[in-house]
């Protein structure tokens, strides 16, 4: 058989890197979490700032989550609070994009959202981990009502333009198919005493039982069609009721194709630790969780400041900032500290007298790159024809995968879908460099090749490009580590009387949750320094 002749030149290593991955992704997970990318939050409950500030003042900059955490822990434990933002709502990038909406990015290219009533777009932040603790204690908190958010969808496509036709593949096909596979060349490596050393012999007749069962494998050892791997990869006729009700086992994917296909490497996305079940998402859009936030410290957001220049001396801190809509006259604010949520691409730009070392930091991150784009479409096709209800599918076309909504599900009615999510390299950067309206119409085409209703059913979309974002410049802190060896203390340090926060001041970075946890930890120890006097 040719998959068997293909598995004679797999190492171990290989073998077992390939059963890795379709059992779980740790090593990955591990991997990001060294970068940065990927942790557990270390929320341990609300903060308690004890001690009186005895009337000091701080004077946040910025009011995304994390100078909106921070103004409201702040104000609740005395201090005198004043946030000034650059944009005309509170959020940052947790944002939602509804029909009626104007959004202009870098350049002027200025779009207003279609969408009919009730469909959204949030072109930052999208899903919360079960795991993300200060994120969910603030929405139980603040009365933010959560829903599933379905990341995971066995009847969801992968799809590679290359493989098997460039016919998308169900998840459940290639997932279950691998499995079954490699579960039935490690028996037979087992069978042949090729593990001895490894494991003990009678470990090997446990992992003999374990390869049958998980692998679906047959008294022989073998995967392969019938009734009981249909079980779990799907039947070609599902049983019924009545005549003719018999089902159809489903016929397995071959290895070979399955390893030329490069699907399975879509698999981590499911596995990792930070997509696993359950996630959520705010009801009505990500944004949400902001108005909550505004509903107790909105009075204090002066709106459209656009920050010039940050200075600080032995008793204060003082912001020039200008009217962003209407430039000219620069207007200052000042405090006796600062919590700094400026993103570093921005804030690099800003005349801010803080040391060496944490300029050097500010300077040091780049920021990633990444494109959304939300399709309307006049009717929910992917449920009524494809039988997909939420979730992700994945595709190796510039889109990089397509986002089911996880809400009103099985209803009659339009739908948007969110068409195209890039994040980094070349794509990211090509459908950056687009007009607004082309990235929607690229992604129209390239979601054809996946769904073909696109084209009939297609009716109006909108789109964001975070590198052209005017208030971010980029989407969040791309850290490697070696940046954060030479440069995550320093930037996370009080400098005089500036204390930065944000997403990018934590090892969970483009997360909500790193922006929560970083702002927290700047403010207790601010507290901390304000209270020993």
């Amino acid at each position: 058989m040719q998959d068997h002749q293909l598995v004679t030149g797999l190492t171990r290593r290989n073998l077992l890197s390939l059963i890795g991955m379709s059992a779980g992704s740790a090593a990955m997970y591990h991997a990001m979490t060294t970068l940065g990318l990927a942790a557990e939050s270390g929320y341990k409950g609300p903060i308690k700032l004890e001690g009186d500030p005895k009337g000091a003042s701080v004077l946040i900059l910025g009011a995304g989550l994390a100078g909106l955490t921070a103004a409201l822990e702040l104000r609740q434990a005395g201090y005198s609070v004043q946030i000034l933002e650059y944009n005309n709502r509170a959020g940052g990038r947790n944002w939602t994009i509804r029909g009626g909406d104007t959004v202009t990015e870098l350049g002027g290219a200025t779009q207003k959202c279609e969408f009919d009533e009730g469909h959204y777009l949030n072109p930052g932040p999208w899903r919360i981990p079960y795991h993300h603790h200060g994120l969910l204690d603030y929405c139980k908190r603040l009365g933010v009502t959560l829903e599933p958010f379905q990341q995971l969808n066995h009847n969801a496509f992968l799809h590679s333009k290359d493989a098997f036709g460039g016919k998308p593949q169900r998840v459940r096909h290639i997932k279950t198919d691998l499995r079954g596979h490699t579960s039935e060349l490690l028996a037979k490596v087992t069978q042949k005493g090729a593990l001895e050393g490894d494991v003990t012999k009678e470990d090997q007749e446990m992992l003999l039982e374990a390869l049958r069962s998980w692998g679906v494998l047959d008294e022989n050892y073998a995967y392969k069609e019938s009734i009981h791997t249909s079980e779990y990869r799907g039947f070609e006729q599902d049983p019924g009721g009545g005549l003719g009700a018999a089902p159809t086992p489903g016929k397995p994917l071959g290895l070979s194709a399955i390893l030329n296909s490069g699907l399975w490497g879509n698999l981590a996305n499911f596995a990792l630790y930070e997509f696993q079940t359950t996630m959520f998402q705010p009801v009505g859009g990500i944004d949400m969780i902001a108005q909550a936030f505004v509903r107790e410290v909105g009075d204090l957001i002066t709106y459209n400041a656009k920050v010039t220049k940050i200075e600080q001396g032995d008793n204060g801190v003082t912001a020039y900032y200008e009217d962003s809509e209407n430039p000219g006259t620069t207007q200052q604010a000042s405090a006796d500290w600062c919590v700094c949520t400026i993103p570093l691409t921005i804030l690099s730009q800003i005349d801010i007298n803080v040391g060496a070392d944490m300029q050097a930091a500010i300077e040091a991150v780049p920021y990633a790159s990444s494109v959304k784009v939300g399709l309307q479409f006049k009717r929910r096709f992917w449920e009524e024809d494809d039988l997909i209800f939420g979730g992700v599918s994945y595709t190796d076309l510039p889109i990089s995968q397509i986002s089911y909504p996880s809400t009103d599900f099985n209803t009659k009615g339009k739908g948007v879908l969110l068409g195209c999510y890039t994040w980094q390299g070349p794509n990211s950067y090509e459908f950056t460099s687009m007009a607004p309206d082309e990235r929607v119409k690229r992604a129209v085409e390239y979601g054809a090749q996946i769904h073909p209703q696109y084209k009939e059913e297609f009716e109006n979309g909108v789109s964001w490009a975070w590198h052209r974002s005017p208030f971010t410049l980029g989407c969040a802190g791309d850290w490697t580590e070696e940046m954060r060896k030479e440069h995550y203390e320093n930037l996370c340090k009080i400098d005089g009387r500036i204390v930065l926060a944000g997403e990018h001041a934590s090892y969970i970075p483009a997360w909500m949750e790193g922006a929560i946890l970083s702002s927290l930890d700047a403010i207790t120890r601010l507290h901390q320094r304000v209270v020993a006097g």
